[in-house]
């Protein structure tokens, strides 16, 4: 099992940053690219994109949780997969994101392991470029 997180910094308050980041019908704009999530009810989102094990389409569940600024999913078809993403506040009006992925089937070492934290970091640097275009 691998575990991978990474931490940003956000050029704006924290409720503009996790109103970016909890926003599904936004998700494919800082989300790694080959990845893409849609609604599918409450509770529930659709992933599918070639990043997923096995490809094709897989449900998976969603949690947002405003009051605690906090975003959490997990694959419900595939459970070696979950992940959460935390919001706070840092000084004068900016905010830090920190991504946290659990990989059950994953190595923690090696070229898979780096391709995956060059995912996260460029998701982050992604997720920045979409909050200082919301926050202008």
């Amino acid at each position: 099992m691998a575990e991978f997180e990474a931490t940003r910094g956000m050029p704006a308050s924290s409720t503009i940053v996790y109103g970016v980041a909890s926003d599904v019908d936004i998700m494919d704009r800082w989300l790694p690219q080959g990845l893409s999530v849609h609604d599918s009810g409450p509770g529930r989102l659709e992933a599918g994109g070639e990043l997923i094990p096995g490809g094709g389409r897989h449900e998976g569940l969603f949690r947002a949780s405003p009051d605690q600024l906090r975003v959490e999913w997990g694959g419900r078809d595939h459970p070696g997969y979950a992940g959460w993403l935390q919001v706070s506040d840092a000084t004068a009006g900016t905010s830090e994101v920190t991504v946290h992925l659990s990989l059950l089937d994953e190595p923690d070492t090696g070229a898979r392991a780096d391709e995956v934290r060059g995912l996260l970091d460029r998701s982050l640097d992604r997720l920045a470029d979409e909050v200082a275009a919301r926050s202008t």
